[in-house]
Parts: structure tokens; sequence; C-alpha cells
């Protein structure tokens, strides 16, 4: 590709309402760049998750200059990959994949865009102990996250156990003190009952994915509840919660703060993090909730 001119592209399942186009040739519109950015859908291509590494290849050989990655291909694609960087590969998740000088490297920006979301969406709140529903991609990285900004304890609850504890091991070998527990469905209950907050990190109620990840009755007013899906930001999750007065954080700020990261990657130039933030508003309104 020529200078100023950027080809990249996002791999996962489900992907027609993704934001990610818009935020990317928004920001590079701005900056006076040519850049495409496509969308490689495993639904409408007809493959499985275990195609990613066939589309990771193609991509590479297109020209491509990089790929973000989604649910739920974010750690099927590290074997396919030349290398990660030190956090994609402490995590065991990668959600963008840099193509420079014959090489793949895969990088997480989820976790530096939903600690950064958290921060200016949740200043102040509790965290003495944190549940997290969800210890898949997406999960790593907001766990890595939560105990990056100080949960004193956190509580993976997982649908597969045997996942939510070797997350739980995995964390537990780089942050001190034990702080990270397993558990599945059965004790969602008893913990979000003494938990400070929520952290939902998985499918459910994404537009493909509609509904509650659980029974709305297990909420509380005393919790604050965090939401990674951003399609739609009202997710039933979230209207649940606020009906019963919980302090919330919708999707949107880590749509953008980790579009700007991958943004960054891509191309090595500094994005307008605030306009980024500006666009995804901009988008829901324009698009409707379900964008």
């Amino acid at each position: 590709m020529t200078a100023g001119t950027y080809l990249v592209g996002l791999i996962g399942a489900g992907i027609s309402t993704s934001l990610s186009p818009a935020l990317h040739e928004r920001e590079a519109d701005r900056q006076g760049l040519r850049y495409l950015y496509k969308l490689l859908d495993l639904d409408a291509l007809g493959t499985g998750p275990e195609g990613v590494g066939d589309l990771v290849r193609a991509a590479r050989d297109l020209g491509y200059d990089g790929l973000n990655i989604t649910h739920p291909c974010k750690q099927l694609v590290i074997p396919h990959l030349d290398g990660l960087d030190s956090q994609a590969e402490a995590l065991g998740a990668v959600n963008t994949v840099v193509f420079r000088d014959g090489r793949a490297t895969g990088h997480n920006t989820d976790v530096t865009g939903f600690g950064a979301a958290f921060t200016r969406g949740l200043p102040g709140v509790p965290m003495a102990h944190v549940v997290q529903l969800g210890a898949g991609g997406a999960g790593a990285a907001v766990a890595h996250a939560m105990l990056t900004l100080g949960a004193g304890r956190l509580t993976l609850v997982d649908t597969d156990e045997s996942r939510a504890r070797s997350l739980a091991a995995s964390l537990n070998s780089i942050f001190p003190l034990e702080r990270v527990v397993a558990g599945g469905p059965r004790d969602l209950a008893r913990e979000l009952h003494r938990c400070d907050g929520l952290v939902h990190a998985t499918p459910t109620g994404m537009s493909a994915h509609p509904g509650m990840p659980f029974a709305p009755e297990l909420l509380h007013p005393g919790l604050w509840v965090a939401e990674v899906v951003y399609r739609p930001l009202e997710t039933q999750l979230l209207a649940e919660a606020r009906a019963l007065g919980c302090t919330t954080l919708d999707g949107s700020a880590m749509v953008a703060l980790q579009a700007a990261d991958a943004f960054r990657f891509f191309t090595r130039r500094e994005p307008d993090v605030e306009r980024m933030l500006g666009d995804v508003a901009d988008l829901v309104t324009v698009h409707g909730p379900r964008s």
C-alpha cells in the first residue's frame, strides 16, 4: 500500500452492524488518509470460527495493513500469528492484528479500551468485590483491566466453569494475592448478592443474541453494572439495572477507545479520542440503537 493508504478489516460472526468501519474511516478522513475498512463476516462467508486462520493468511496476501478480531475468534486466531505483544500473550486473547515487515503480530486493545472507559464512566465506584460474567476472549481482557484498576476480589462466572478456572489461574499468576476466583452459573445469585458491581462480558444482549444473561431478579439497587456489548447500547441487562436505580456503564466508550488504540497500531498516527467518542454517539443517533 502507498503512504497514507490503509486497508484493514474485521473478522467475526454476526458483525454486519459493527461501528468499527465508520469509526476508523471517519477518523482517517479527518487526518487526510485513504482508509478502507472491510467486514469479513463468518456468517456471510459461510465459514466457521475455525476458518479464521485462512482469513488472516488471505488478508496478509492481499496487502491488508491489519485486522480487528472479534467474537468468536479472539483466542482461535493466536496459533495463526507470528507473534504477540506482552499484553496479548498474558491474556491469551487478540483483538488486533498488525501486518508489518512480513509478520502478523497480535495485540489487545480491549484491555486499554475498557480500562479507560471504566475510569471515565464509573469514577470512584467501590471495587472491593467485583463479579464478572464471561471468561472468553473479551472476558480475559476485561478481567485484566479490572484487576489493573484495583479490584480487590474478582469472581469469574462462566457457563463453562473450566474456562473460568483456567482464566482465574492465569490471572492469579500475573496479579498478586490470589485475587481471582472462578465459579459457574449456580454461584451467580450468591455472588451478586454480596458484591459491589457486575461486569458483563458475554455476547448475550447483542443484536444477534438478544435477551438477559441471567434472571433479572438477581439484580439489586446496590450494584453498579458495566456492559461490554455496544450494539445495542441499551441492552436488556442495562435497562433492567437502570430501572432498579443501579449506576451503569454502556459499551459506547469502550468501542470508541479500543478503536482509537487499534487505529494507532494500524497507522502509527495519533487518533483524536474525543472526536471518536463523539462519533459513537453520532452513529448511534443516526442509525438507531441497534447499530
